[in-house]
């Protein structure tokens, strides 16, 4: 008996084994194009995954026992769209269309780690007996999608299957964030262009010759693309093509002409026929059709502010390693290597990582790579398994790796695989996990102001023109942000495309609300960007104000939308608070609505971005210029005049005191409409009433009337509608009456012990009020005052 054969014998019959691969293409141009829909290409592929394991289709799909689909990009956000229509349960119309019923159908989560993830955790059901037969599958038919979408007789790829299926959502936590999207990042070809500039400035090396580094790594990939029949660009190119820019190669985001960008124009199905070694002998599998994984690991990194290196990958080249220490090798054992390829520096990091020569003769990648065979969306790396399965039956007992990637370089999945028999190993995922988890995260900043340096940058050109992303560094403590060029600033674009080295350039930084951006100086600044000027004026679009004596009043004047606040109006807001709490002579404020039906209606939804509208944003103080604010050591008083909804409602909780007129209604309706209280709501409510009350208010969006709000402690009076000004003045005059200093140090007390439980422990806190109370000339006007029998005359001093 032969060392494999006794292998064989010995083995547990749990052991999981791939025992057939298919993969199916089609090209617009092709003459025997048939325009499938991605459930009829990854059918395709499925029908032949099960053929390869050369066994009647039938005889396999009737035994299969889970269905895992790749998420089709479709599908993979929120907004995805499916101009000719869409299955709603993809994983069951292609079980429908192969002729199988599984018990599990999974849509796994948005990814290219997708396919391998999927291998090595359904490895784990099959070897702990929780199934036998399990059928991977996923494809692509974005091409046709953009082919067919304006014809006049379309096909309408609509399917509704029966069956159940545990959709997984879009998996995209951590790598799609709010600052990201304020600064333009909203596509993978700017992020991965940001690591590429900062792994040149770490080799040294010149635009010109790092450009040079990149068509050297991809020529080898665009060759093995031409002589695969299922490539979607089967073009072989010199080192000098894919980065020469030219009509066709344009530049996409520097340092990317678009031959070096994942290509998802493609029509490509793949699958994988995964089942126990028990089940494959007793389904009659031959033997020399079996392909073991030898090793396997998953990893995720941090989101891309958080990296303390944007130049490397640790969690893929962890991943990598961790899959070669459990099968035993090293690199140089491998004889088949596919590394995710949606852009260079997906694989040169990976190379960087591991020691691996870019121009190693066995070559990186078994498909032609995502910019050449295509990216089939996130389903590459299942072409890639089906390639090495391939190869490995060509050459039993040789060993190849797959490396896929998802997100920008943030989930990462590696497996080796081989002819030659092995027992099954398990990950202890979250201990590999915690190598990585345990590096200290950088240092960040969301409102930088001030000089930096730059760490790395792109240019994102399209119709309109060009912007600068940056990612800079300050130079006051090293704190790393976002920031882009601000529109029309030639001179930091200049810095940023011209022939001196951009990183490790001096900027100014500026933060605003809306995102940060970066000049060449501070006066530049002031020029493109001026802060508002101090002190109150007259001519607000938005609000108005007026000055009684101590008192400030601050209209809200949008009564057209209920007084509903879009970003412009927050900007007003923002600039008025800030002279209101920088002026000792304003002792008290009070915010209201214009109108009489609503004090605030919330955010402004039907704002059009010429108005202000589009993405919502709130400045650094938060929702109308107070739910964020720090030090509020003046009293802010809410006079609520009908309907307080959502921010509005955010406003009165930020507020020191309330006052509202028998109209009024109090809500956090966010819920209703996808979203939640984010401005405070979610914070403040359950600190302000009963948690139960509090809980069932955030989560069901009910209102609450003026009588119910009062006799929850949200308002402290409540009167006859028409008359919450008069209330509120009256009530800030009792506010001036007295001690200026006391209020002061009365809510910077309060302020500091808020976060104390124990009663004793927040009243014996040390702070320097008294202190201040005994030097104050307040104070010593009061006691002046109160023994002379006269009305004081506060200073606020």
């Amino acid at each position: 008996m032969t060392t494999d054969a006794a292998a064989l014998a010995d083995l547990d019959p749990r052991t999981p084994v791939l025992v057939g691969v298919g993969q199916s293409a089609e090209r617009v141009d092709d003459p025997d194009y048939r325009g499938l829909s991605a459930v009829g290409l990854a059918a395709q592929a499925a029908i032949r995954a099960l053929t390869d394991s050369g066994v009647a289709p039938a005889t396999v799909a009737a035994k299969i026992d889970i269905i895992a689909a790749v998420r089709q990009f479709e599908i993979s956000t929120p907004i995805g769209s499916a101009p000719l229509g869409r299955s709603t349960n993809v994983a069951r119309s292609i079980a429908r269309d192969i002729g199988a019923d599984p018990d599990r159908a999974i849509l796994e989560v948005t990814g290219g780690q997708g396919p391998q993830h999927l291998v090595a955790e359904l490895g784990d059901v099959i070897a702990a007996g929780d199934a036998d037969v399990v059928l991977l599958v996923g494809s692509e038919a974005i091409s046709t999608a953009r082919h067919l979408s304006k014809a006049d007789d379309k096909p309408d790829f609509t399917d509704d299957p029966a069956g159940t299926v545990e959709d997984r959502g879009y998996g995209l936590r951590g790598i799609v964030t709010l600052p990201q999207v304020r600064h333009g990042l909203t596509d993978a070809t700017s992020q991965y262009a940001l690591l590429e500039h900062a792994r040149r400035a770490r080799l040294g090396l010149s635009r010109e010759a790092y450009a040079r580094s990149m068509g050297e790594l991809f020529a080898p990939f665009t060759r093995v693309a031409s002589a695969n029949p299922l490539s979607a660009a089967p073009t072989a190119r010199t080192a000098e093509e894919p980065v020469t820019i030219t009509e066709r190669n344009r530049l996409v985001a520097d340092p990317y002409p678009r031959f070096l960008i994942a290509r998802d124009q493609v029509n490509q199905g793949a699958a994988v026929l995964m089942m126990s070694v028990g089940a494959a002998r007793d389904l009659g599998v031959p033997e020399e059709r079996w392909v073991f994984v030898h090793g396997h690991a998953d990893t995720v990194e941090l989101s891309i502010v958080d990296r303390p290196d944007l130049d490397a990958a640790p969690a893929a080249v962890l991943a990598v390693k961790h899959a070669l220490e459990m099968a035993g090798i090293g690199a140089d054992d491998l004889t088949h290597l596919d590394l995710y390829s949606c852009y260079p520096i997906a694989v040169s990091a990976v190379c960087d990582g591991l020691g691996l020569d870019p121009g190693d003769p066995r070559g990186l990648t078994l498909t032609g790579g995502l910019p050449f065979f295509g990216g089939a969306g996130n389903n590459y790396s299942m072409h890639a398994i089906a390639e090495v399965v391939d190869r490995l039956r060509a050459g039993p007992g040789s060993l190849g790796l797959v490396g896929a990637n998802g997100g920008i370089l943030s989930k990462y999945s590696a497996g080796v695989y081989s002819t030659t028999p092995t027992p099954w190993q398990t990950v202890d995922a979250p201990a590999l996990q915690a190598r990585l988890d345990a590096v200290p995260k950088a240092a960040t900043t969301s409102t930088p102001d001030g000089w930096a340096t730059i760490e790395t940058y792109t240019v994102v050109h399209d119709r309109v023109g060009a912007t600068g992303i940056v990612v800079g560094r300050l130079e006051a403590d090293g704190r790393r942000f976002w920031a882009t060029t601000v529109d029309g600033d030639d001179d930091v674009l200049a810095v940023l495309t011209g022939g001196e080295e951009p990183i490790g350039t001096r900027v100014f930084a500026r933060s605003f609300g809306y995102g940060n951006r970066v000049t060449v100086s501070r006066q530049r600044a002031d020029e493109l960007i001026p802060r508002a000027a101090d002190g109150l004026r007259e001519d607000y679009d938005h609000i108005s104000v007026r000055r009684d004596g101590r008192v400030l009043e601050v209209t809200l004047q949008r009564p057209e939308v209920r007084n509903a606040l879009h970003s412009p109006a927050h900007v007003e807001l923002e600039q008025v608070f800030d002279t209101f709490f920088a002026d000792p002579e304003m002792w008290v404020a009070i915010i209201t609505g214009a109108g009489d039906d609503a004090f605030c209606a919330g955010n402004d939804l039907t704002a059009s971005p010429a108005e202000g509208g589009g993405f919502p944003w709130f400045p650094d103080t938060g929702f109308g210029g107070l739910t964020s604010r720090r030090a509020m050591l003046k009293p802010v008083i809410a006079a609520v005049n009908g309907a307080a909804m959502g921010g509005g409602f955010e406003i009165v909780l930020a507020c020191h005191l309330a006052v509202a007129d028998e109209s009024a209604r109090f809500a956090l309706p966010e819920v209703k409409v996808g979203l939640f209280a984010a401005a405070g709501g979610v914070v403040r409510l359950p600190r302000s009433i009963p948690d139960k009350i509090a809980n069932e208010l955030i989560l069901t969006g009910r209102q609450v009337p003026a009588d119910e709000a009062l006799a929850l402690g949200l308002v402290s009076r409540v009167v006859p509608k028409g008359s919450v000004m008069d209330a509120a003045r009256e009530l800030a005059a009792q506010v001036v009456a007295v001690s200026p200093t006391s209020v002061r140090l009365s809510l910077e007390t309060i302020e500091a012990t808020r976060g104390i439980a124990d009663v004793v422990e927040a009243a014996r806190q040390q702070t320097d009020a008294m202190d201040q109370l005994l030097i104050s000339e307040d104070t010593l006007e009061g006691v002046m005052a109160f023994a002379e029998k006269r009305a004081p005359v506060w200073k606020n001093r």
